[in-house]
């Protein structure tokens, strides 16, 4: 996948940029950004880390206040609530010409920053370098949504990786300037979308084992029957998107 020229005069200021969505996470919120600044601080990274607030009920718009001015590498921004899907979205589009690299990662600790650096050394050879998750117990609607991602993404765009909704991902941000201004604005799961494209363009990637842990705070915002619901919607929108913006044959 050839990489697309980029809007801005110049190479892009930053290695790295993270976008990490938060929903009522007030709890964890302080230990994950002080995790992440660490590893990224030891890595030697000409980095921020964008946070977006999607209109957190808790105090955990108080207390990403609090950290900004012990964190000069986070960036935070308020918004109403919209939904996972909306708000990385929206952070791809607002940071696809800040970095050389864009790294998706949540807010809840499932999957921390040890690993990280397995990605980072690896990246010059790839495009896209993403978590597998693994030791992850999930339960059984999770488990058919997960299934059925990763079959709806083999079908109708091509073998790809495993986790295709992994929400630990590393991504060259020139070679993916198309796919995020193409992502429609209701997406209910961009990422799965990014993982299709990388399959229908043959991207070089590679896929790591990360480990995956539970939550210790916070709560889960789409449950059971809401998260089958928002799955089949999420089904139409990957086949639409791959007979919308795709080529009908390679």
């Amino acid at each position: 996948m050839a990489p697309t020229m980029r809007s801005t005069a110049g190479p892009p200021s930053l290695d790295l940029v993270i976008v990490m969505p938060v929903y009522n996470e007030q709890d964890a919120i302080g230990n994950v950004l002080s995790a992440w600044t660490r590893v990224l601080d030891a890595l030697g990274l000409r980095y921020e880390i964008h946070v977006y607030n999607d209109g957190s009920s808790d105090e955990t718009a108080e207390r990403l206040e609090n950290l900004r001015v012990s964190m000069p590498g986070v960036i935070v921004h308020s918004k109403r609530n919209s939904g996972h899907g909306s708000t990385i979205r929206q952070g791809y589009l607002e940071n696809m010409d800040r970095a050389e690299w864009l790294f998706q990662v949540d807010s809840d600790d499932e999957m921390g920053p040890d690993w990280f650096y397995k990605l980072w050394n690896i990246r010059h050879d790839h495009d896209f370098i993403t978590g597998r998750r693994f030791e992850r117990q999930s339960s059984l609607a999770r488990k058919v949504v997960s299934f059925a991602a990763r079959l709806t993404v083999n079908v109708f765009y091509g073998p790809c990786v495993y986790d295709v909704n992994c929400p630990y991902r590393l991504m060259r941000a020139s070679a993916f300037h198309d796919c995020f201004l193409s992502i429609p604005p209701a997406t209910f799961a961009p990422n799965v979308l990014i993982s299709g494209y990388c399959a229908f363009h043959e991207a070089k990637t590679v896929e790591i084992h990360v480990p995956h842990r539970s939550r210790y705070s916070g709560v889960v915002s789409i449950r059971k029957w809401k998260l089958v619901k928002e799955s089949i919607r999420s089904w139409f929108q990957s086949v639409r998107y791959r007979y919308t913006f795709m080529p009908r044959q390679r």
